[in-house]
């Protein structure tokens, strides 16, 4: 079966329903990317258009095939120790935490999990020399698809090229047979990290507070009212102090009022009296 590429009606559709499932905003270029995303969902369901399976999705009536095209859809480029410089601070703030509680990390667009098990390599480190106090990492996504990998923690080795040598050894198994050229996070490290779906357009689950929140790279694909809303529920999840980092090459300033940058990417909210 041959599909054409979307109308201007079909973009209009699918445009408005990813905005509202995700505050995602797509540009007409995006256009070549949907149809190559989707083009196989259309076929397997054996519909005769881009138009026909947006209207399935539309219906109400298919939440998993919905889901399904929100995985597709949605981008998920991670890589471990991506912006090192950033767990390097989080190191600093970990060192510095009290040991009277449990220090918590959330990753909250964590995709296949690389950026948690970065946190939670970064922190065990600190706690092997006694460094750290308690620690915990969450992380979370829109995609189910993404966060089935995250909880495997099974990664082929090209994409650990910058895990450092004895974390590699410390925290990784190495695949042999079948696996090979493949890695495991090992069971302790994955057993400190939990996942779960979560949509940050919409109102956020109860938490407990967090003392560090990853968001990077995210924001980027949202408009400005769409991030303010993001940014501020994610505020509202961190502890007293708490540090909010995006990526290196993002900026809030202008966004929330308050928000004061302290490295690149980096921001607490100011202490009021």
């Amino acid at each position: 079966m041959e599909l054409n590429g979307l109308t201007e009606r079909e973009f209009a559709t699918i445009r408005d329903l990813l905005f509202r499932e995700t505050g995602i905003a797509l540009t007409p270029a995006k256009k070549a990317l949907i149809c190559g995303r989707l083009f196989k969902r259309v076929q397997t369901l054996a519909l005769d258009s881009y138009g026909a399976y947006f209207e399935r999705l539309l219906s109400g009536q298919h939440p998993v095939e919905l889901q399904t095209a929100i995985d597709l859809l949605t981008t998920n480029e991670t890589y471990f120790y991506r912006e090192a410089k950033h767990f390097a601070m989080l190191a600093t703030i970990a060192e510095n935490a009290a040991r009277t509680h449990t220090f918590r990390v959330w990753s909250a667009a964590c995709s296949t999990g690389e950026e948690v098990y970065t946190i939670a390599m970064t922190l065990a480190e600190l706690s092997r020399v006694g460094r750290a106090p308690n620690w915990e990492v969450r992380g979370s996504d829109i995609s189910t698809r993404v966060l089935d990998t995250a909880r495997r923690g099974h990664y082929s080795l090209d994409r650990t090229e910058e895990i450092p040598p004895d974390c590699l050894k410390r925290y990784c198994l190495s695949g042999t047979g079948p696996y090979e050229n493949t890695l495991l996070i090992d069971r302790p490290l994955r057993e400190k990290t939990e996942f779960a779906q979560i949509n940050l357009i919409e109102p956020l689950p109860e938490l407990v507070p967090f003392d560090v929140i990853f968001l990077r790279n995210v924001l980027i694909y949202f408009d400005p009212p769409v991030k303010r809303k993001v940014v501020g529920q994610l505020l509202s999840a961190l502890a007293p102090g708490g540090v909010l980092f995006v990526g290196m090459a993002e900026s809030l300033n202008g966004l929330i009022d308050g928000l004061i940058s302290f490295g690149p990417g980096a921001y607490r909210m100011e202490r009021r009296q």
